[in-house]
C-alpha cells in the first residue's frame, strides 16, 4: 500500500518545528548518497541558487510554455529531464516575502517582511537567524548576485547577514527605470521638477558591490541602457565565482538573483528580438535560459557539477497587471494572491549522480531550503530554537528516489492575512484576494480586495487547477482534518510570537 498524504501521520520534530514525514527508505537512500559523496570529495557539497523574478510556471518548455509561448528554454529544459522537476512548488504572494522566507526559514507572518519595501520604505533582517550566516558558521563561502530587495538599511544588506562578498542591487528592477521611461512615465520624463522629486527619494540610484562587513560602493548608476547589460554582467561575475572556487577546500553557497524578468524589461541587445514571440518579455527568459545555461557549464566545465545541488526558480507567480509583459500560468489569478497562479511557481533541481530524473507533484515550499541546505553542511544543530521555524529538510525527497515529499501542508498567507491550506490534492479557503478587472486595465493579484468566506471554499487541485468550482459540501469528511491543522497553525504564532508586521506597499 503507497504513502496516502491525508491519511498518514507526520512525525513530530520540536515544539518550535513544522511536523514533517519521515520516509524511512528514503532517509537512508540519501544518507548514504550523501556519505558516498563526502568520501569521494572531502567536503559537504556546494549549493547554487538560481531565483528569477515574476517568472511563471508555465514560461519554461519543461512546464508545458517554451516554444509554445514563443520563448524557447533549452537549458533549463534539459536540467528538468535529468533533474527533478516539481509541480507543486510553493512561494509567497510576492518577491521580498518569498526571498526572506528562504533566507530565515520562516513565513513573512513571522520574520515581518509582509511586502516588498519601495522608494525608501523600511525593510530589514534585522533579528532573524539568516542561511548565509549560518552557512558561514559552517565552513561554506557565500557569495550573493544580483537582485537583494530585503531592505538598503545597512544592518539588512547582504554582507552585514553572513554573505563574504555582494554584486547586485539592492531593491527591484522597476524602482530604477520606471521614472526615466518616457512611454509609461511622459509626466515625469517630460518634467524637470517631478524628475528631481524622483532623484530625490530616498533609495541608492546604483548598484554596488560589498564585501563582508563593509559599507557597499557604487558601481554605476541604473539607467535604462545599464539596466540592459545588469544580467550578462551578474552572470559573468557568478562564472568567475565559480571558476575562482574550482579546487578550493571549502565548499559554497551562490545566490544568483536575476534582474529578469520583473517588469519592465530591455534585454540585453543580442537577445533583442531572439525569442520567436519578438516580444521583450520573452526575449529576457531567451536570455535567462542562456545564463542558466553559462552558469551549468562553468559548474561542469570545472569539474564540480556532481558536487553541486542547482536549484531553479521564480520567487512569485506572473506579474499580470504589466501584461504583455507579463509571465505565463496556467493557474488561476497572479502575482500578489495566494490563488495558485500567485504563488504556484517552477521549481528544478538538478544535480548529476545524486537527483534520480523523475517529476514529482510533492509539496515543496522555497523555505524549505533552509532547513534543507543546512542539512546539507551538516549544520542541523543551527537550526534556532528560540523561534518557530517553518522549514522542514527535503533532503530526503530531494535524494532518496522515491519521489515522497516530506511536507504534509503548504500554508497560505496573504501578508497579515491566513488565506488557505493544502493537503495533497485539496486547498481549503477562506480568504482571498477578488481577481475580476472591473476597475483596472490589466487584472492581476494586487488588483482586487480582500474577501472572506462565511463557510471556506474546498478545491481539488487535480480536477480543478484553476479553482473554480468549490465543491466544500461533498468533501465534509476533510474538515477535521484541515481545522485541525489550522489551528494548530495558528497557536504557533500564539506560543512563538511574531515580529511586528510590515505593511504598506504592494509593488515588487
Amino acid at each position: 500500500m503507497g504513502h496516502d498524504l491525508i491519511s498518514a501521520p507526520t512525525t513530530h520534530v520540536a515544539d518550535h518545528r513544522e511536523p514533517r514525514f519521515v520516509h524511512e527508505d528514503q532517509e537512508a537512500a540519501a544518507s548514504a548518497k550523501l556519505a558516498a559523496l563526502e568520501e569521494r570529495t572531502g567536503k559537504k557539497p556546494n549549493v547554487l541558487v538560481v531565483l528569477m523574478d515574476d517568472v511563471g510556471w508555465g514560461d519554461f518548455g519543461c512546464y508545458g510554455g517554451g516554444v509554445m509561448v514563443g520563448a524557447p528554454t533549452p537549458n533549463i529544459d534539459r536540467l528538468a529531464r535529468e533533474g527533478l522537476l516539481l509541480t507543486s512548488a510553493y512561494s509567497e504572494p510576492s518577491c521580498t516575502p518569498s526571498r526572506a522566507s528562504i533566507m530565515t526559514g520562516r513565513l513573512p507572518m513571522r520574520h515581518g517582511l509582509l511586502i516588498p519595501p519601495m522608494y525608501g520604505m523600511p525593510g530589514g533582517l534585522e533579528g532573524e537567524v539568516v542561511l548565509p550566516d549560518l552557512l558561514s558558521r559552517a565552513g561554506y563561502v557565500t557569495q550573493a548576485v544580483g537582485k537583494w530587495h530585503m531592505g538598503e538599511n545597512l544592518a539588512s544588506q547582504p554582507q552585514h547577514v553572513g554573505f563574504d562578498d555582494f554584486y547586485g542591487f539592492l531593491s527591484v528592477s522597476d524602482m530604477y527605470t520606471e521614472w526615466r521611461d518616457p512611454y509609461f512615465f511622459p509626466e515625469v520624463v517630460y518634467s524637470d521638477e517631478r524628475t528631481e522629486w524622483v532623484r530625490n527619494e530616498r533609495f541608492n540610484k546604483c548598484w554596488v558591490h560589498a564585501t563582508r562587513g563593509e559599507d557597499p560602493e557604487n558601481v554605476e548608476e541604473v539607467t535604462i541602457p545599464v539596466l540592459s547589460t545588469l544580467d550578462d554582467r551578474w552572470a559573468a561575475y557568478s562564472e568567475d565565482f565559480i571558476r575562482r572556487m574550482a579546487g578550493n577546500e571549502r565548499p559554497w553557497f551562490l545566490y544568483h538573483c536575476t534582474r529578469g524578468a520583473h517588469f519592465d524589461n530591455y534585454p540585453l541587445e543580442r537577445f533583442q528580438g531572439s525569442s520567436p514571440a519578438k516580444h521583450p518579455y520573452k526575449d529576457t527568459i531567451v536570455e535567462l535560459d542562456d545564463i542558466v545555461g553559462r552558469l551549468v557549464a562553468a559548474l561542469e566545465e570545472t569539474g564540480q557539477a556532481d558536487n553541486t545541488l542547482v536549484f531553479i526558480s521564480s520567487d512569485n507567480g506572473p506579474e499580470m497587471e504589466t501584461w504583455p509583459d507579463a509571465a505565463y500560468t496556467p493557474f488561476r489569478c497572479a502575482k500578489g494572491s495566494t490563488w495558485e497562479g500567485g504563488v504556484r511557481v517552477p521549481a528544478v533541481f538538478s544535480w548529476p549522480g545524486m537527483i534520480e530524473p523523475a517529476a514529482t507533484d510533492g509539496i515543496f515550499d522555497q523555505l524549505d531550503l533552509f532547513a534543507t541546505m543546512l542539512h546539507l553542511a551538516g549544520a542541523d544543530d543551527l537550526v534556532p530554537d528560540d523561534r518557530f521555524v517553518d522549514a522542514i529538510d527535503q533532503t530526503s525527497f530531494l535524494l532518496g528516489g522515491g519521489g515522497l515529499s516530506n511536507r504534509k501542508f503548504h500554508y497560505y498567507w496573504l501578508t497579515a492575512t491566513f488565506s488557505a491550506i493544502r493537503v495533497a490534492e485539496y486547498k481549503y479557503m477562506i480568504a482571498s484576494i477578488t481577481d475580476d478587472d472591473t476597475d483596472v486595465v490589466n487584472s492581476g493579484g494586487f488588483s482586487g480586495v480582500l474577501q472572506q468566506y462565511g463557510y471556506g471554499k474546498m478545491f481539488n487541485l487535480y480536477l480543478d487547477p484553476k479553482e473554480q468550482h468549490s465543491y466544500l459540501i461533498r468533501k465534509l469528511v476533510y474538515i477535521e482534518l484541515i481545522q485541525s491543522a489550522m489551528a494548530r497553525h495558528r497557536r504557533t504564532f500564539q506560543a512563538w510570537p511574531n515580529r511586528p508586521a510590515m505593511i504598506d506597499s504592494p509593488r515588487g
